[in-house]
Parts: structure tokens; C-alpha cells; sequence
């Protein structure tokens, strides 16, 4: 492999890519809205969720119960009747109904232990299962001091001294971030590799490489390199002016540590993109492959979910792709601070198995240049 047609054809890809304002707009996109956006919507708390509440009691407590839920969580109550709460719950004016009994208060005082019945609207997802648990100790909360005649002070016998680590304040903002940016890269290092190969099909410029004296692994590493670099230039920039900048994230660890582990990350899923650009006849066609492939990556590698929760088949199968060994190296070295003698065996992991992507997707690639020629 000769350096100076590598470098050659990298510069073709450069401009080729400078003068697609589709992609350039994708790329800058991707690398600060979507970054920002995917981070910053995450919900921290309730807030303003429409409740409305059915008073059949109409006692002191009951009135006591729809005073506690006020602004910012909850919007003010609605007072509805019986037949009214179904209704509205279709028609999706409320997220949460709560029917206070009759006699209600009565029974409080008799020690008898009623029942509330909590109506909860789950198509509104975030809102009804962290709604569900602020309602809950709302009510009992008033319950107890109503029928205690004032706020109890429990001493406990064991107290659990709580130290959270890597994110005091439990701001779900700090993780989607970088989540989001891991998924930025997977992606676009995809979309851009397989795009360029795309991109010279349908121009027919991939033919005047078959006559041009450079070989298939030139070729290939030139377009790695080429898009890859851009890639990893916008992951920093984010990483520094979005993410640590904008959303003011606290990175424990290197930053440059990080970006060589991107690096080899990078390695692999460009590969994957030529890989298939080479199946894909048109965009359209590469754009359903890439839902196939992106979908499984961003979901199953530790980066929504974690890998504990899986089945143990799905943690081993996806022990071969990039994707989770650069999640697992990503949260190790910007939340916790870890250094190399803590990721290295991630770094490891992506040497090897960029390697074979790289290996497979560069006999695919000899193949598919040799039945063109």
C-alpha cells in the first residue's frame, strides 16, 4: 500500500464529501441539535401533569388531598364527577384520575384502611410511571398526618447513608448526552462511508479507480481514513462545545483518551458502512439496511439499557459488535475517569474486531471491484 495514493484518494473523499451540502448539513445536525436535543429532553421530574379527581367523600381530608397537588408537578385538579372520568381519560384530557371514596375519611379514622383508586393514562409514558410514585406518597403522606394530627418524625432503626457516585445529582440529562453523541457517531460513520461508495456508483467515478494504478486496499483505507477523521473532528467538537460546553456535563476522564478509543471504534463501523454500500444499489436501499443495523447497535450495547437486563444470549451475541465495547469504554472514561489500565481491554476489543470487519469488508471489496472490471 502505497501512502501518497492513500492520501490522494483521502482528499478526493474530502471534496467529495464538501460538495454534498446534504451530508455537511447532516453531519453539523447530528453533531450539535441532536446531540443537545437528545440530551436536554429527557424528563427530570413531573411537570404540569393534568390530574383530575373524583371527590365522593367531600370531607376535610379529601379536600386536604386535592390541595397537595399543585404547580409545578401536577396542573391544579380537576373536580369531576364519577361519570366524567372515564370519558375524559379517552378523550386524553388527563394523564391521572383519582377517586376518593365515600365515607372515606371515616374509615381513615376507624383504622380500617381504604382503598384510592388511581386511574393512570400509560400512552403518556414518562409522565404516567414517574406520576404513578408521586402520587402515591402524596396521598399517603396526607393521609398519615391527617390521621396522626401532624407531620410524623419517625426515627428509623438502620439509616442508609446514600452516596451517589459519578452523577450527584442524578440529572438523567448527564447521561442522555453522552449517549446520544456514542449514537451520533455509530451513525454517521456509517451513513458516510456507505454513502461515498454509493455516491461513486452512481456517478460512475468507481470506474476510473479500475483503470487508475492504485489497488482495492488503497482504495478502501482512504475512505476509512478519510471519513472517519471527519467523524472523530465532529465527536471532539461536540464532545467540547456541546455536551461539556452547552449542557455543562462534568467529564471525570481524558478527553483524548476518549478519542482514540473513537478512533478505533470508528475503525469498525466505517468498515460496516462500505460493507453495506457494496449490497445496496440506490440510498433508499442502504438507508433500510442501515435501520437494521443502527437499531440493534444503539439498543442492545449497553447504552439504553443495561446489559445485565438482557437475556444472556443477547449479551454474548452482541460481544461482537463495536457498539458495546464502545459504550462500555465511553461511561469508564467520562463518568467514572478511568484511565487505560481500567479500558484497555475495550480498546482490545475494538482493535479485533475492527480488524475483521476491515478484513471481510476488503475481500468483499476486491470481489465486487473485480467483477466490474
Amino acid at each position: 500500500m502505497r501512502l501518497g495514493n492513500v492520501w490522494n484518494l483521502g482528499v478526493k473523499e474530502i471534496w467529495g464529501l464538501l460538495r454534498d451540502p446534504i451530508m455537511l448539513v447532516l453531519i453539523v445536525y447530528a453533531f450539535t441539535v441532536g446531540v443537545y436535543s437528545g440530551g436536554s429532553a429527557v424528563p427530570e421530574t413531573l411537570n404540569k401533569a393534568p390530574i383530575a379527581i373524583v371527590d365522593e367523600d367531600r370531607s376535610p381530608l379529601s379536600a386536604r388531598i386535592i390541595s397537595a397537588f399543585y404547580p409545578p408537578f401536577f396542573l391544579p385538579p380537576e373536580i369531576i364527577t364519577q361519570d366524567q372520568m372515564d370519558a375524559r381519560m379517552d378523550a386524553g384530557l388527563d394523564t391521572f384520575a383519582l377517586n376518593i371514596p365515600p365515607e372515606f375519611q371515616r374509615d381513615v379514622l376507624a383504622g380500617k384502611n381504604p382503598a384510592i383508586q388511581l386511574n393512570v393514562d400509560a400512552t403518556r409514558v414518562s409522565q404516567a410511571f414517574t406520576g404513578s410514585g408521586y402520587v402515591q406518597t402524596i396521598v399517603t403522606g396526607e393521609v398519615r398526618a391527617f390521621a396522626e394530627r401532624y407531620r410524623s418524625n419517625l426515627t428509623l432503626p438502620v439509616e442508609i447513608a446514600g452516596r451517589v457516585r459519578f452523577n450527584p445529582e442524578l440529572s438523567k440529562s448527564y447521561f442522555a448526552a453522552v449517549m446520544q453523541l456514542i449514537n451520533q457517531v455509530t451513525m454517521l460513520s456509517i451513513i458516510l462511508t456507505g454513502a461515498a461508495l454509493i455516491r461513486e456508483r452512481e456517478r460512475g467515478t468507481i470506474e476510473h479507480l479500475l483503470v487508475m494504478p492504485v489497488t482495492p486496499l488503497e482504495v478502501m483505507t482512504s475512505k476509512v481514513a478519510a471519513m472517519g477523521l471527519v467523524v472523530l473532528l465532529a465527536t471532539g467538537f461536540s464532545l467540547v462545545a456541546v455536551v461539556a460546553g452547552l449542557m455543562a456535563v462534568p467529564i471525570q476522564g481524558s478527553k483524548w483518551l476518549f478519542l482514540g478509543g473513537t478512533a478505533l471504534h470508528l475503525f469498525a463501523t466505517t468498515s460496516m458502512g462500505i460493507f453495506l454500500g457494496m449490497f445496496a444499489r440506490s440510498m433508499p436501499q442502504f438507508g433500510l439496511l442501515l435501520m437494521l443495523i443502527l437499531l440493534p447497535l444503539q439498543m442492545l450495547s449497553g447504552g439504553s439499557t443495561p446489559r445485565e437486563s438482557m437475556p444472556e444470549w443477547v449479551q454474548l451475541v452482541m460481544l461482537s459488535a463495536p457498539t458495546t465495547h464502545f459504550v462500555m469504554l465511553a461511561q469508564g472514561i467520562l463518568y467514572r475517569g478511568a484511565g487505560l489500565a481500567i479500558v484497555w481491554p475495550q480498546f482490545f476489543s475494538l482493535v479485533v474486531i475492527g480488524a475483521l470487519f476491515f478484513g471481510i469488508t476488503l475481500s468483499r471489496f476486491r470481489k465486487t471491484l473485480g467483477s466490474m472490471g
